[in-house]
């Protein structure tokens, strides 16, 4: 029996508004940068989703990577429509900040202090690590729940599996709430990041891929992983500059509470 310890680091969430571009996924261009009719949530706007798309290669190829661009046109036109499809194109990480100008009267700060939070929410920062990773295919899941309300809390076992080996882990309660939000069932292959309890599902075994007769078309099938289940990887972590003056600012009010109770002890 192994042991699943983990620290108490927990992930940022990010926020965004759901709303008219939020069906949006890229600029529906073909692999010549020809707009297709319909496609990734776009319609319409052909020739400027074409000067869109050539934009976007340059970035790609650091041609003008860094620079900005500016979309001009009437309400409705689809300027921010295009500008989320071309966020969306450059990567799924890539952060995207919406604001109006209505929004900047109704905030309780300065204009200028409003418009640099929104420019460094859009500037992301790619970050990489290496980390200790439990990463297997689920063969069950077991919780035990507790039969009366307030008593301990609930525990469980999870057990794991690559091509050369099977363990199974004690799960606390942080464990169980992350594969719950999850939704990791038996047959799926997960990562664990030890250092954070961070569970990411990477798709489902090829071993389960006859197991139901209907699978939407984002089911990703992967292979049972090999070797040993806990290694180490070089993960990409992507935040915001945002994200960065908040973790600062948290760490700052951590350490004067703590300056503040050693001078006033009482």
């Amino acid at each position: 029996m192994t042991e699943l310890k983990l620290s108490e680091t927990r992930d940022l969430t990010r926020i965004e508004r759901v709303g008219a571009h939020s069906h949006i996924r890229g600029l529906g261009l073909d692999s010549s940068l020809q707009p297709r009719d319909v496609s990734e949530g776009m319609v319409g706007q052909i020739n400027a989703r074409k000067s869109a798309g050539i934009i976007l290669q340059m970035i790609k190829d650091g041609i003008i990577a860094g620079r900005a661009v500016l979309l001009a046109g009437q309400p409705g036109t689809g300027k921010t429509a295009i500008a989320m499809g071309m966020a969306k194109s450059l990567g799924l990480e890539t952060p995207f900040a919406m604001i109006a100008g209505s929004e900047l009267f109704s905030l309780e700060m300065s204009k200028t202090e409003a418009l640099t939070q929104a420019f460094r929410k859009a500037i992301g920062v790619r970050i990489k690590e290496e980390t200790e990773v439990i990463e297997g295919e689920v063969v069950e899941v077991q919780i035990d729940r507790p039969a009366v309300s307030g008593a301990a809390a609930k525990t469980g076992k999870l057990t794991l599996k690559s091509t050369e080996m099977e363990t199974v882990y004690d799960l606390g309660a942080k464990m169980i709430e992350a594969i719950g939000k999850e939704k990791v069932t038996s047959g799926d292959v997960i990562a664990i990041d030890k250092a954070s309890g961070k569970i990411t599902k990477l798709g489902r075994s090829f071993s389960r891929s006859r197991d139901f007769d209907a699978m939407g078309p984002q089911v990703k099938f992967v292979q049972c992983p090999d070797g040993e289940l806990q290694k180490r990887k070089e993960v990409v972590h992507c935040v915001t500059l945002h994200e960065i003056d908040v973790i600062n600012s948290s760490g700052a009010m951590a350490a004067m509470a703590v300056i503040h109770r050693v001078v006033n002890p009482g």
